[in-house]
């Protein structure tokens, strides 16, 4: 503005000296001194014009914030940099027959379940007592659900239930913590440390159930606080535990136990040989409880049993096992015994007796899943989809099981069994079994006759993720 009011302000005091008015001398030197205050006028009016002007200019352009105070500093002059915004944890989602979550700070979540749906025949003497409850039958032996995962620190969980039949179980719930690789410390309800056979997944057993015995001694989870220890061809575990978890809601359940397994595997022949034995002390500390021993013939679709102690007083037990097995590719062999002798009072302490033999080989070149004292999912190398069949296996095994020692007559029972399994994937499984049994001194007759034979039949269909 200033650079077109200048000229106009100049432009009219040249046309006041030029005009008639004056040319008197006296008035000269007055209009000179008008025209110089005029002219130093005008120099203020146009600093001051330039000043508006600076002023709305910058009050046209945007905002800035102030500058952040600078912390004093090194007589260096440098200024340290600010420190950066933490990361927030990003969370991962992968899949392992289900969605499994995880953010990589240590925790992670995933749901887990199976279910095995049964179906079998079990024939037996024609004038058997209960017979009725033999025949065709098919169950939901297990439908289970929960989740697990990690926390951070070494922690994990495991929450699971068995919902078959409608009816709610827990089985494994507990929180484990890991303070080295070798070392895991597991407090809540699960194993004791029973043996190969029993700590097996039921996902991967070579029969539609487990061994007669693993059944007939009462082989359970239970609430406890245990530790497990694997460095090399060594496992080490051992426990104390309560009841399970249902039967510690009954105030007359006092009982406690220590159980211990020890399993050296080392590399033999070009395979893994399992060599273990484990130990168990039982006492009912003062609770009102008889133990009752038996066991289903070969399949668990009837509720009849063949050997059956009766209830037995009792102050608590003492058990007693050995494993044996040698896994390489296809193949494997195992064997296993046990031993429960159960504490009296006032009578002699019967010891019962059970165990099995069993080989096993893939017909598919696949191998033998074994890993840490367990059998564990075989996973097929070409499986159903995937530009083959998936996996077939065959085992052959002999179980036995005795129920009769010091005056207690419960039965003895053979049975000798042959399974083919089929998984076309890791987590699908078909099983068809057939078995054939002995039974001396049974505890339930066909007629008069307590010696006799029966055939049961039967397959699964399962799957878990």
């Amino acid at each position: 503005m200033s650079r077109y009011l200048a000229p106009l302000l100049l432009s009219a005091a040249a046309t006041l000296a030029a005009s008639p008015a004056a040319a008197s001398s006296a008035d000269e030197a007055d209009l000179r001194r008008q025209l110089a205050e005029m002219r130093e006028q005008m120099a203020r009016m146009t600093q001051r014009i330039d000043s508006l002007e600076s002023q709305l200019a910058a009050a046209k352009r945007p905002s800035q914030a102030p500058p952040a105070t600078v912390p004093m500093v090194a007589s260096t002059g440098a200024v340290p940099p600010a420190a950066p915004a933490p990361a927030k944890p990003r969370t991962e989602v992968s899949w392992n027959g289900a969605p499994q979550w995880s953010d990589g700070t240590g925790w992670s979540f995933k749901p887990r379940g199976r279910l095995q749906m049964d179906a079998g025949v079990i024939d037996g003497p024609a004038k058997l007592a209960g017979g009725e409850n033999l025949g065709f039958s098919a169950e939901l032996r297990r439908f289970f659900l929960g989740f697990d995962g990690t926390m951070p620190g070494g922690f994990g969980y495991r929450v699971e239930a068995d919902l078959a039949n409608s009816d709610v179980q827990l089985t494994d719930v507990y929180l484990t913590y890991a303070p080295s690789k070798a070392l895991t410390i597991t407090l809540g309800q699960h194993k004791p440390f029973w043996g190969l056979d029993e700590l097996t997944s039921d996902l991967n057993t070579s029969m539609m159930e487990r061994a007669a015995y693993t059944n007939a001694f009462g082989f359970e989870r239970r609430v406890g606080l245990s530790a497990t220890y694997v460095h090399g061809a060594l496992l080490a575990e051992g426990g104390v535990f309560t009841d399970d978890a249902i039967a510690l809601n009954n105030d007359l359940d006092k009982s406690w136990s220590v159980d211990g397994r020890l399993v050296a595997m080392p590399k033999l022949a070009g395979g893994t040989l399992h060599l273990g034995g484990s130990v168990h002390w039982r006492d009912l500390n003062g609770s009102a409880a008889n133990f009752r021993y038996r066991v289903r013939p070969f399949l668990h679709t009837t509720d009849l049993r063949f050997v059956d102690t009766g209830t037995l007083p009792a102050t608590g037990e003492r058990g007693l096992g050995a494993e044996a097995a040698w896994i390489g590719g296809r193949f494997h062999v195992v064997g296993e015994s046990f031993w429960q002798t159960v504490r009296r009072p006032g009578f002699a302490d019967p010891t019962f007796n059970g165990g099995y033999a069993e080989v096993g080989y893939l017909l598919t070149r696949d191998q033998t899943a074994y890993r840490n004292g367990v059998f564990e999912q075989i996973r097929p190398r070409a499986p159903l989809g995937s530009g083959g069949l998936g996996a077939v296996q065959v085992n052959v095994r002999y179980d036995w099981l005795s129920l009769s020692d010091a005056g207690i007559r419960g039965g003895r029972q053979h049975s000798a069994g042959i399974a083919v399994i089929w998984m076309p994937t890791m987590l699908v499984r078909f099983i068809a079994t057939y078995g054939h049994l002995w039974t001396k001194d049974a505890s339930v007759a066909a007629g008069f006759d307590r010696d006799y034979g029966a055939d049961a039949a039967g397959m699964r269909a399962q799957f878990n993720f």
